[in-house]
């Protein structure tokens, strides 16, 4: 039998935290899909959860969910113990999973006015939620049809309103707006920053870097089934690779000289860019930039412009779960005759 860690000593959640999840491990046979997670979300934020496929977000989701049990570990999520109290939890928080799960029998309207009756709402609220919830999700004019005869994006909107009609404390987005259009996207993402502005908290689950960066107020890296970093947007882009400083002179033909300048001064590479006129410096912190700013003013250069760039969150992605290279073994020599 598998031992679940429920000690009576085990701490509770902090105040202002929504959810807390400490040491939580998931076992698929032999596959270990959590590894030690933990992680915290603090009340009224956004935590965003990034990782490759397979790295064990959607597992996490569903243990948050009460929908699977962890082998090892404690979570807590609006105060409620993930194990121990998971009917009160479960009227705590709000899920939509990677694909739409709505009744494809029932109209749009009838799907949350059902979703809301089995929350407890009162009949008149549970209509009126329903049909607030198809306006915000432009479902006002499909609202009478059945759902098998709504698009893709459309059965998909209907879900994501499914999952917020009982006002959750803590909703859980598990890669929300695959497949979605640009402009119905923005819709879910105006949503959601208006429930977070009301006091929700959001835990997200995203391939995409671009609304990882417009909804998150902090990220979480996990790999593998472990966390391997975690920080705010712009802390993991300065742990990960620093800043890029470019330099525009006022001389294009300068730039040359000025790379070898810096170069001389043991700054360090600096790339040349001709056709877009520009002298590239990675640097690490404040006092480099100084110094080439120094350098190149002290030799006389002439600079119109000067900025730095943080290197963009799809690069740190990739920098955080490269794999190492593999090592190519040295054949063995041939012993000699």
């Amino acid at each position: 039998m598998t031992r679940i860690d429920t000690a009576p000593n085990d701490r509770g959640p902090r105040d202002g935290n929504a959810v807390e999840v400490r040491g939580i491990v998931k076992h698929y046979g032999t596959t270990k899909a959590l590894d030690g997670v933990d992680l915290t979300v603090r009340q009224g934020t956004v935590l965003g959860v990034l990782g490759p496929n397979g790295a064990g977000k959607t597992t996490l989701v569903r243990v948050l969910s009460t929908l699977i049990k962890p082998d090892a570990g404690t979570a807590f999520v609006g105060g409620y113990d993930v194990l121990r109290q998971p009917r009160q939890l479960r009227r705590t928080i709000g899920l939509t999973g990677q694909y739409a799960s709505v009744d494809e029998l029932l109209s749009g309207y009838e799907n949350l006015y059902l979703i809301g009756r089995l929350l407890d709402l009162p009949g008149k609220e549970a209509k009126a939620r329903a049909a607030e919830l198809l306006e915000r999700f432009s479902l006002t004019e499909a609202a009478r049809r059945p759902a098998k005869t709504y698009s893709g994006g459309m059965r998909r909107r209907l879900d994501l309103a499914a999952s917020m009609i009982g006002r959750p404390k803590v909703l859980y987005l598990d890669e929300p707006t695959t497949g979605l259009d640009p402009r119905t996207r923005n819709e879910v993402w105006d949503e959601v920053q208006r429930m977070v502005a009301d006091g929700s908290t959001v835990l997200l689950t995203t391939q995409y870097m671009e609304e990882a960066e417009q909804l998150a107020h902090e990220l979480t890296v996990i790999d593998k089934g472990r966390v391997i970093a975690n920080g705010g947007v712009s802390e993991l882009k300065t742990q990960v690779g620093g800043r890029t400083l470019h330099v525009t002179p006022v001389h294009v033909a300068e730039l040359p000289e000025m790379a070898r300048c810096l170069h001389e001064a043991g700054i360090g590479a600096a790339t040349v860019s001709a056709d877009a006129g520009l002298l590239t410096v990675q640097i690490a912190d404040d006092s480099q930039l100084t110094s080439v700013v120094g350098v190149l003013g002290t030799r006389g250069f002439g600079i119109s412009a000067i900025d730095t760039k943080l290197p963009s969150l799809d690069e740190v992605f990739l920098a955080i779960t490269a794999k190492p290279a593999a090592v190519t073994p040295t054949p063995a020599k041939e012993p000699v005759a």
